[in-house]
């Protein structure tokens, strides 16, 4: 590696770690409020939720020939 400034210490690496990351986690933060109205939304439109069972349904294989 050469001797140069470590990346934090460079004009760039201070302007990513004080103004590019803060943005990007405010940005992930109105990202998940935003998918969590969308999935309220969603669960209010689909209306009362089905019980599930125990058990996980398995995906149908190929093999399986329900009225075909």
């Amino acid at each position: 590696m050469s001797g140069g400034p470590a990346f934090f210490q460079t004009q760039m690496g201070h302007r990513f770690y004080e103004g590019t990351m803060p943005q990007l986690v405010r940005e992930l933060r109105r990202l998940n409020d935003s998918l969590e109205r969308l999935v309220a939304v969603a669960e209010q439109l689909s209306g009362p939720k089905q019980s599930s069972s125990a058990e996980p349904v398995p995906p149908p294989t190929p093999g399986d020939s329900e009225g075909r």
